[in-house]
């Protein structure tokens, strides 16, 4: 089973409003000005096409994607092809809905490489991008503007550093990835920032936790203002169909588990947090109420099968 199964079989499909595409319809009413994208060699194939991750030089059909190899992702079943960002730009766009307040999700439409979502938190000292896709276009940096910007970027782990050059570069920002997974960035920026330790603070008392388990790096996002608190997990915490738990898997595609240790680990880092609602990286996974009881549900779970 691939990715792209696992997650129909996994979800139910989103229901959520898909803002208009052009820019005159985003802005009805609004004094938001049009921007200019400049991509850089956007007619190289240097965008993986199974897992959308985007590197510094052209590639062809003999190159692998190093992301893709590792047996916490796939190769696709045609094999290794490579896209560009004009290739993209023919048929694809960005679809943006409103979750809550200040909390909207970004996804490219229709679905691309792994299909992920990327959150953006609007806070009054300034937007926080978690986590990325792998394409961006002139009406999405129009209508992110007219919201404030994006202050700083960061990203849960390397399945979805995509795009993400491209999009610091846009809005001028810094990109946080955890420095435990350093080896996996393949399009440097000069806006990367690598941090280590156990967490990441912002400002508004958002913060981003290091928890490990999927990747050495892996972390979530947490708003304490959001509701009565909210993580965003990507899948480094995966929303279950029964939405009454979550998975914490070294491989979701490969169904590879991760060992009690590292639970042990992600349980420590996350149970001193506040939370009510989860949302992760894809369309379904929403735990609305209820998601620290969730979470402790599914460690409790996880601990009796080790203890057999």
């Amino acid at each position: 089973m691939n990715r792209k199964s696992f997650l129909k079989n996994s979800l139910l499909g989103s229901s959520l409003l898909l803002l208009p595409g052009p820019a005159h319809h985003f802005f009805s009413g609004s004094s938001a000005k049009p921007v200019k994208l400049t991509v850089r060699d956007p007619q190289q194939k240097n965008i993986c096409a199974t897992c959308g991750t985007r590197y510094a030089t052209s590639k062809t059909a003999t190159d692998t994607c190093p992301i893709c190899t590792d047996e916490r992702q796939y190769v696709g079943d045609g094999g290794q092809t490579w896209t560009s960002y004009n290739n993209l730009a023919k048929g694809h766009s960005i679809k943006i809905a409103k979750l809550q307040e200040n909390l909207y999700e970004l996804k490219i439409t229709p679905d691309f490489a792994i299909g992920q979502k990327a959150h953006l938190v609007v806070s009054k000292s300034g937007n926080v991008l978690w986590d990325c896709i792998p394409y961006l276009d002139e009406q999405t940096i129009t209508y992110i503007k007219a919201l404030g910007g994006i202050k700083a970027i960061a990203i849960s782990h390397p399945h979805y550093y995509s795009l993400m050059a491209e999009w610091a570069a846009a809005f001028n920002c810094p990109l946080y990835l955890h420095q435990l997974d350093k080896q996996w960035i393949q399009d440097k920026s000069k806006h990367l920032q690598l941090w280590e330790g156990n967490e990441l603070q912002l400002w508004d008392g958002m913060k981003v936790v290091h928890t490990g388990g999927h990747f050495d790096g892996s972390t979530v996002m947490y708003l304490p203002h959001h509701g009565e608190g909210t993580l965003l997990t990507g899948d480094t915490l995966y929303v279950a169909r029964d939405r009454r738990h979550v998975s914490m898997m070294y491989s979701y595609p490969n169904l590879v588990p991760l060992p009690q240790k590292a639970i042990k680990q992600i349980s420590s880092r996350i149970e001193p947090l506040t939370f009510d609602t989860i949302h992760g990286a894809f369309d379904g996974q929403l735990i609305q109420t209820g998601a620290k009881e969730a979470f402790r549900r599914s460690v409790e779970r996880y601990l009796r099968i080790f203890e057999g």
